[in-house]
């Protein structure tokens, strides 16, 4: 059966996460239920990162199966007529060979945004994670680069992960300001279970000041998430893109540039 690949955005704010729920909204459901419509079939379409609730993506991977014969622009142009406004397909591709968009990736790539200033955005309230207190950006960076190489991510996995190891291979990790936002790109073989999030919540403390930059070499050598920081808030998560082998023929995110070229899948 012909496999269609996909690159979605959506807007995670009214979300209960990626993965369908009986009686509650989720992004799979919505694509889903328009791709459906687009195929005159029922489709299933898997990802390649399941998104937490509040949780956005600049560009989730997806692929489905289907035997009806529709061509590219009808699964893009087609597709987003049956959406809401908050998901969005921005392209589609047939699959080559075994492709899978979640077993054949490489590395991901999110991006999580703290909104710097004493006042709330009024138009980015749902897109960012406000912090009042001043961040010092370049504190950040230094403090996060030693989380870069292969570690035991125990001190930023939530508890109720459920990957069989918490070693994983940080290629990259930035920290910078732009105006009122302090961002933080990183991209890995993998993440464990609301690493971005711990790791946001991390250099978030370390940034105004209440940690010293060594917090986080201490929190990787403990290996124990109850000596870690607080869960920052889903709303400055974004998913922001998937690497694949160069042989499945996709364009990815001028960011994957930095990757090494022996960069693996994560078994």
């Amino acid at each position: 059966m012909p496999r269609i690949v996909l690159g979605i955005e959506y807007d995670g704010s009214q979300f209960h996460g990626w993965q369908w729920q009986d009686g509650k909204r989720s992004v799979q459901g919505e694509l889903q239920a328009g791709l459906s419509k687009v195929a005159d079939q029922p489709v299933t379409v898997l990802c390649a990162g399941r998104t937490d609730a509040g949780v956005h993506a600049l560009e989730q991977v997806v692929h489905f199966d289907c035997e009806a014969e529709r061509d590219m622009r009808a699964w893009v142009m087609g597709g987003n007529s049956q959406l809401p406004g908050d998901v969005r397909i921005l392209w589609a591709k047939p699959a080559i060979a075994d492709f899978h968009a979640r077993y054949s990736a490489i590395a991901r790539f999110y991006r999580y945004v703290f909104f710097n200033r004493p006042v709330k955005s009024a138009l980015a309230r749902n897109q960012v994670t406000w912090c009042y207190e001043a961040l010092d950006a370049e504190k950040m960076h230094q403090a996060a680069q030693v989380l870069i190489g292969e570690h035991d991510f125990s001190s930023f996995r939530a508890h109720g992960c459920q990957s069989k190891s918490p070693r994983r291979l940080m290629y990259f990790i930035d920290v910078y300001r732009d105006g009122d936002r302090v961002i933080i790109d990183l991209s890995a073989n993998a993440f464990v279970h609301h690493m971005v999030r711990n790791i946001a919540g991390v250099l978030m403390d370390i940034g105004r000041g209440r940690r010293s930059p060594d917090w986080t070499e201490h929190l990787l050598k403990v290996k124990d998430r109850e000596q870690g920081g607080v869960t920052a808030s889903p709303h400055g998560l974004y998913l922001g893109g998937v690497y694949y082998p160069e042989r499945y023929g996709l364009v990815y995110h001028p960011i994957f540039k930095r990757l090494p070229k022996d960069a693996k899948r994560f078994d």
